[in-house]
């Protein structure tokens, strides 16, 4: 697990969230944020975003569509 990944679940669960809640409010599937969460090393980072943008975070990283 990554200082990342680490980050994301730690949010989460200040939060009060599952991770099938978050996956649905975040609009992402519950195994990307499962994968998130264990520190794959890829991941889309537009999907990434999506579930920051729940906690009021971003990446800082730009997407090719934006």
């Amino acid at each position: 697990m990554t200082d990342f990944s680490k980050q994301v679940a730690a949010l989460r669960k200040e939060f009060g969230l599952t991770q099938k809640e978050c996956a649905e409010r975040s609009g992402v599937g519950l195994r990307f944020l499962r994968e998130l969460e264990q520190g794959k090393s890829t991941v889309r980072i537009d999907k990434v975003n999506k579930v920051l943008q729940l906690f009021g975070k971003k990446t800082g990283i730009v997407n090719e569509n934006e």
